[in-house]
């Protein structure tokens, strides 16, 4: 996975897809870790600054994607708000729904995921294995598309387990294009994970539609995501 360079103002500013009083959505670039890591380099993060809007302070993660995932991602704007968005996030009550871009794809056209999931080994860190002992993860798939050996998914994980979309695809037998983790990496000539957070709904309150947001497929998948029937919508 090729690393990104850290965003500068103007380019973080163009990725906001909503604002409001209590939170942004933004379109995550893929090969950007969210955190500055151990050993520093570019992060997400280091960009927020720009993001306040006139408030004091800037925004917080309200939750996480992957370095190597793009797509949509929740900020809260405030600490109340944060704490808010995070409580959503942990009882999903968020809407969530992924684009992926498979190896073979299933047989059938939708269906659900129920696998446990637990740490790989203590070496690994977050590395994540099937496990009957693990925690419960299920994600519910569709496919969207076929073709050249490929499958388009829209996958929606009703849990939120670390790289559960990567470690169900793989352990069911399709891996995501570009996983050098769960997968094969780049056996299709594509160096970078075919994984996209496409579409998210945050309900903000009992009496309301949730805001729901969809981010952009980013470049790196379009060729795929054509070969499978996409119309570039």
């Amino acid at each position: 996975m090729h690393d990104v360079p850290e965003l500068t103002a103007d380019e973080i500013l163009s990725r906001v897809l909503h604002r409001d009083g209590l939170m942004l959505i933004i379109d995550k670039p893929a090969g950007l870790p969210v955190h500055r890591g151990p050993k520093g380099g570019p992060n997400l993060e280091a960009s927020f600054d720009a993001l306040r809007f006139g408030l004091p302070r800037p925004p917080v993660l309200a939750h996480r994607l992957d370095k190597d995932t793009s797509g949509c991602l929740v900020l809260g704007r405030h600490r109340k708000a944060t704490a808010s968005l995070g409580l959503l996030f942990k009882h999903g009550k968020v809407e969530k729904t992924y684009w992926a871009i498979v190896e073979g794809g299933p047989s059938e056209d939708e269906g659900v995921i129920d696998l446990p999931l637990g740490r790989k080994n203590a070496e690994r860190g977050w590395w994540q294995k099937p496990d009957p002992e693990g925690q419960s993860a299920i994600t519910n798939w569709k496919v969207l598309g076929r073709g050249n050996g490929l499958a388009w998914l829209a996958m929606e994980p009703i849990t939120g387990r670390t790289h559960q979309l990567r470690v169900h695809a793989a352990a069911t037998g399709w891996p995501i294009v570009g996983d050098n983790v769960y997968g094969s990496g780049p056996r299709f000539g594509e160096p970078r994970l075919h994984l996209h957070s496409r579409g998210i709904g945050v309900p903000i309150s009992r009496n309301k539609e949730p805001v729901r947001v969809v981010a952009p497929a980013p470049a790196h998948m379009h060729e795929r995501l054509r070969a499978c029937g996409w119309n570039g919508e």
